[in-house]
């Protein structure tokens, strides 16, 4: 049987703290990471764009052989990923996968928080899209979900400005505003990629006794778990440990900005047109 490496797909470059989290405990897989750069962020973009994007992301990684997508992005995992799981796949392409990050998130963060009162802190999109809100009610009924969205934390990390005393003001406003909707939050999730960037900043500001839930380890440990119980799927992935990039941008500009969220040089990406 043929094997092909798995796709992870994202609208910008926070989809790679995904890829880092799923190659550190799955190394021995191949990856594609498909960024639309071009075209990012999704975060403001509507349901009907988002969607229409996100496809053309999945069938591109569909056509470079890939059975299983991840979509590291939170926007296209709330605003396209059931609709392409539920209408597209079963005519298209029955015999591929496509998986989100919010239900894994959603999944262990029930077994986290002990006062059973969660934050999420996303774009416009994933807040107003109430995916996370309605996810967690799903699995972990009685809980108590509030989200903030954080419009300029995904400028402040593209344009690398994360770790500079301007990104102080934005990551304490978002942070106060949350916590001020509900004092008994004792777990936050980081609903978007980009955001493990700001960690520092967002430690600073936190007050003590509240835990952070960055996606990249979660979603490792749920992709490893599926393969183990999906072994049809699992036999048709390549064992190389290798990675290619793919960009809707410019290449030199992509292994500018993906070092900062590797932490590692001499990342080479191809363009590709969407």
């Amino acid at each position: 049987m043929d094997t092909s490496p798995i796709g992870v797909f994202d609208s910008g470059y926070g989809g790679l703290t995904i890829l880092d989290g799923i190659r550190k405990r799955l190394p021995k897989y191949d990856y594609i990471y498909l960024g639309d750069n071009a075209r990012a962020p999704y975060g403001t973009r509507s349901f009907d764009v988002v969607y229409e994007f996100t496809l053309q992301a999945v069938k591109k990684l569909f056509d470079m052989g890939c059975p299983l997508v991840i979509l590291g992005c939170n926007t296209a995992s709330a605003k396209a990923l059931r609709t392409i799981q539920q209408q597209y796949l079963p005519l298209n392409a029955p015999d591929r996968r496509v998986l989100g990050v919010i239900r894994p998130t959603a999944e262990i963060v029930g077994s986290i928080s002990k006062t059973k009162h969660i934050g999420v802190l996303a774009t416009e999109g994933t807040i107003k899209s109430e995916s996370y809100k309605l996810e967690i009610e799903k699995l972990h009924p009685g809980t108590s979900i509030v989200g903030q969205a954080c419009p300029m934390w995904v400028p402040l990390v593209e344009n690398n400005e994360f770790d500079k005393p301007g990104a102080d003001y934005f990551v304490k406003d978002s942070l106060d505003k949350l916590l001020s909707k509900d004092s008994l939050i004792d777990t936050i999730i980081l609903g978007c990629t980009h955001y493990p960037l700001l960690i520092n900043k967002i430690n600073k500001y936190l007050p003590n006794g509240i835990q952070l839930i960055p996606q990249g380890k979660y979603i490792a440990e749920s992709l490893e778990y599926y393969l183990h119980r999906h072994a049809e799927m699992e036999t048709r992935i390549s064992t190389n440990g290798k990675c290619k990039y793919y960009t809707s941008e410019s290449p030199s500009k992509f292994r500018d900005c993906a070092s900062l969220f590797l932490n590692e040089d001499n990342i080479e990406a191809e363009r590709i047109v969407l």
